[in-house]
């Protein structure tokens, strides 16, 4: 079986930071996975947010359906400047956001670029476990060549980890 990851770049923050910048990402792959293990720097529920680019005009749309063991909910979002990759409650000082974002056709110039990402984190103070599912879509035929990753309100803690993959055509 031929070898189809290759890891691109890798962040560890040693400090909080505002965001987390892959920039120069090469047009070499077909795909890029992007694994994320993050938590916010404060008491406050958090949405780990996805931009390509720099282009926060409003061209990401996406679905999501997530559930916390009790309940199951989906919800549309459509015109949105960046794609929600997951929530992270507040209250919840140990654990951290698991993201696994797969990010395909990112250097083909042709075609809008799909996402989907896969998560699960640990909400409020009653410690609900969520999982979801994100389908999203970024309305722009531009190779990616920068993607940042933020929280909407909060720093990023230290201690968090993400690695970008490049997949190759097998």
């Amino acid at each position: 079986m031929p070898v189809t990851y290759t890891p691109i770049a890798s962040q560890t923050l040693s400090s909080a930071a505002a965001s987390v910048t892959f920039s120069s990402i090469p047009s070499t792959y077909t795909d890029l996975v992007l694994v994320c293990n993050a938590k916010n720097d404060t008491a406050a529920n958090q949405r780990l947010q996805l931009n390509f680019n720099g282009d926060y005009a409003f061209s990401y749309s996406y679905t999501r359906l997530y559930g916390s063991g009790t309940a199951a909910i989906s919800d549309r979002f459509s015109a949105e400047s960046v794609i929600d990759l997951g929530f992270f409650g507040g209250t919840n000082t140990t654990g951290y956001l698991q993201s696994i974002t797969n990010i395909q056709n990112y250097s083909n110039a042709t075609t809008f670029k799909p996402v989907l990402n896969r998560w699960n984190s640990q909400a409020g103070a009653s410690g609900a476990q969520y999982t979801a599912v994100v389908i999203g879509l970024w309305r722009n035929t531009s190779t990616i060549n920068t993607l940042a990753l933020s929280f909407n309100s909060a720093n990023i803690a230290a201690g968090s980890t993400f690695t970008l993959y490049g997949i190759k055509a097998a």
